[in-house]
């Protein structure tokens, strides 16, 4: 069923919020919170290390900006399998080992830099091995999350990932700028190490039991290709997707530019680049703990320009400021506007997502984040090579409010949420022999009164959408020349076993769709539904 997010029949679900902290009072949603807050601190702690030491081996602005496109653009190639594999894999096994990767990169990091080896070139490739666990963790983690809490708490738990980001965003630099200062970049790596193991043992100790499918798993390429179709299909994720993409496209040249920002400033050094930053991880943390109440006082669209537009001023602020007294203010309205955003759209695109393919969904989400990212870096980097700091980030701020402007005069937001909780009321068919290959033909006709058929047309658009989002090949709906009240529905399956997923995917919306169809249905007895093997093409 689908009604306004307003609709008193289903609430927004911030209007009636619990508390900020409720999700916390699970104790495994507390441990994998935990676990979260350190595997982020083990990025930012690599993160600002790596930006730091690169500042030594080749300081040019480009050099510098490609260590965050090194450290996000795995995201942008592996996310999609990434999210694949966390949909048809036991979630904590797979999480366990991102945790063992990134343990392992950065031993080989802290192994390079005790032995000389290290130099700008393979910096850049270490820091692209480290960001392939984060590939692989990101996707995981988010379709956990939703296992963990009730519905209504989901909004409040993902305000809570967003302080565990960014208090790590405070702890990591903090951490690591001393460690720099006082030992040595190879002691960041080596921390790095024990982190992530230790989160990795902690992992190890949830029982969170898996359900294996009877209809076994899913081949890795099939699941890949259902995750995009299911996004290409979705009116609503796209929408979210342009505008997270064009945001951190801006946004990006913020933190990428940072380390020169930052030595720039009168004194500035390795203690400014983790002040700067810190005082971004504080204010994206003040706006996550009272992100409930703001979304309640302000429309969803104006939320995210309103955000755009802090972001772009802190932007500006930070480009042209004197000395760390005025820098400082801004990273912290910047921080908070990112945080806005980022939330705002993190819980749209949840919404959007039936578990079944979370994952999946929530891995090309943060591909379009790592992907604008990675080349918002390189493209602000350069800008900035061909001008100067101040100018790239001058232009990085005016042209990204004026794209989220934009975006919403041409590409407006729906306000309709489907309903997404399982369903079981189809059946799922049995055959005496099942085909062991060759892709399903199903037919299912119908007997329209020809003067509805313009409406009965348009309705099954909205049908073709659900069977291509559920998996299915093919679609196409005919129309017998010779009988203007006949239409047949043709969907194409892969096979006979992703046929039968369908039925697993089914949603309530997809329910109400099916009885909406029905509606027009004039014959004396229900549609007739037909299954057919291909047998060749």
């Amino acid at each position: 069923m689908r009604v306004p997010l307003d609709s008193p029949a289903h609430p927004r679900p911030d209007t009636e919020p619990p508390s900020a902290f409720a999700p916390l009072r699970l104790p495994v949603f507390r441990m994998l919170w935990a676990t979260w807050l350190t595997a982020n601190t083990c990025m930012w702690m690599s993160d600002v290390a790596s930006a730091w030491l690169m500042t030594s081996l080749a300081p040019s602005p480009l050099w510098v900006a490609l260590v965050q496109s090194a450290s996000t653009l795995p995201v942008f190639l592996l996310g999609l399998p990434s999210g694949a594999l966390a949909d048809i894999l036991d979630r904590r096994r797979y999480f366990m080992v991102t945790q063992f990767w990134v343990a392992g990169t950065a031993i080989l990091l802290c192994v390079t830099i005790v032995m000389g080896w290290i130099n700008a070139p393979l910096l850049l490739v270490l820091t692209f091995a480290n960001g392939v666990g984060l590939a692989m963790r990101w996707p995981v983690f988010a379709a956990i999350v939703p296992e963990l809490v009730p519905r209504i708490q989901l909004p409040a738990a993902l305000a809570l990932n967003g302080v565990a980001m960014n208090a790590s965003r405070i702890i990591g630099p903090l951490v690591a700028g001393a460690l720099i200062a006082s030992a040595g970049s190879e002691y960041v790596f080596g921390l790095n190490a024990l982190l992530s193991l230790a989160a990795g043992f902690v992992i190890m100790r949830w029982r969170r039991e898996h359900t294996v499918s009877p209809l076994g798993r899913e081949r890795l390429t099939s699941a890949i290709r259902v995750g995009l179709q299911f996004v290409k299909q979705s009116s609503r994720l796209q929408g979210v997707l342009v505008r997270i993409s064009l945001f951190f496209l801006h946004s990006t040249a913020l933190l990428a530019l940072l380390p020169l920002v930052a030595r720039g400033l009168k004194g500035g050094g390795a203690g400014t680049f983790t002040l700067l930053l810190a005082s971004m991880g504080v204010g994206a943390i003040m706006a996550a703990l009272s992100m409930q109440q703001v979304r309640r006082l302000i429309p969803h669209e104006r939320l995210l320009l309103t955000g755009a537009v802090m972001q772009s001023a802190g932007t500006l602020v930070v480009a042209w400021a004197p000395n760390v007294y005025v820098a400082v203010p801004a990273m912290v309205v910047a921080g908070m506007a990112w945080i806005t955003v980022a939330n705002t759209l993190t819980v749209s695109a949840q919404m959007a997502l039936p578990d079944w393919v979370r994952a999946r969904g929530m891995s090309i989400y943060q591909m379009a984040i790592m992907g604008s990212t990675a080349a918002g870096a390189a493209l602000w980097g350069q800008v900035a090579t061909l001008s100067t700091i101040h100018m790239s980030l001058g232009i990085a701020a005016c042209t990204g409010a004026g794209a989220m402007y934009l975006v919403q005069r041409l590409m407006p937001a729906h306000n309709i949420e489907e309903d997404l909780t399982p369903s079981r009321v189809f059946k799922a068919p049995v055959a005496e022999a099942p085909p062991a290959a060759g892709r399903i033909q199903v037919n299912i006709e119908y007997r329209i009164d020809p003067q509805r058929a313009a409406e009965f047309r348009a309705l099954m658009q909205e049908s073709r959408r659900s069977r291509m989002r559920q998996g299915a090949l093919g679609w196409e709906l005919l129309h017998d020349m010779y009988d203007p009240g006949r239409y047949v529905e043709q969907i194409v399956d892969e096979s006979w076993t992703e046929h039968l997923r369908r039925f697993d995917r089914v949603t309530a919306d997809d329910v109400s769709l099916r009885d909406r169809k029905l509606a027009f249905h004039v014959g004396a007895a229900p549609p007739v539904v037909t299954r057919c093997v291909i047998e060749a093409s």
